[in-house]
């Protein structure tokens, strides 16, 4: 399946004619201190190779896509499972430029995806983690059905210093019975 629609979005392929936009959206520090791989200052002229190394990334088993708004048909962010085959598990991975913050995207997308996982990819389990002081990204993650596995003390470091980071998962049988 190459894209999934929802009411108000479009998961699609990235395209390198994306690459204005995700730089665009990503350079904004409010979105790259709450990830741990959208660098700050967003280098210049290398979305390209962002969207390029997903591309690759892609025969690894990750399944990125562009988040558009339907309205504007504007990306807005982006969206990925990385599945780990051999464990029918995936790690979902987003972002959501910071013009479109409060307004649902984030929770819209991610329970696409996560649906995803379950009926196209066959996962067992998806799983997201979030530092623990981004309460959007972690609220997210209980709106679409995952339930707070544990936190990871100092797991990761950003911009110099350790973070905790909050996981969150969901089996595909309570992703099921919740209907979520």
């Amino acid at each position: 399946m190459k894209t999934v629609q929802t009411k108000r979005l479009t998961l699609r392929l990235l395209k390198l004619q994306d690459a204005n936009r995700v730089e665009e959206l990503a350079s904004d520090y409010e979105l790259a201190k709450t990830t741990l791989n959208v660098p700050h200052p967003y280098p210049v002229g290398s979305a390209e190779d962002f969207i390029q190394s997903m591309w690759a990334a892609e025969e690894k088993g990750l399944v990125v896509f562009a988040i558009v708004e339907k309205e504007s048909d504007s990306l807005i962010g982006i969206i990925n499972i990385k599945q780990t085959l051999a464990y029918h598990r995936g790690e979902l991975g987003y972002w959501i430029g910071r013009p479109y913050w409060g307004k649902g995207y984030g929770t819209e997308a991610a329970r696409a995806m996560v649906k995803y996982g379950f009926d196209v990819l066959g996962l067992n389990k998806v799983f997201a983690g979030a530092f623990t002081d981004n309460p959007g990204s972690w609220r997210i993650m209980e709106k679409v059905g995952m339930k707070h596995e544990g936190t990871w003390r100092q797991h990761a470091m950003r911009d110099g210093r350790f973070v905790d980071l909050a996981y969150y998962g969901v089996l595909r049988e309570e992703f099921e019975r919740e209907g979520f």
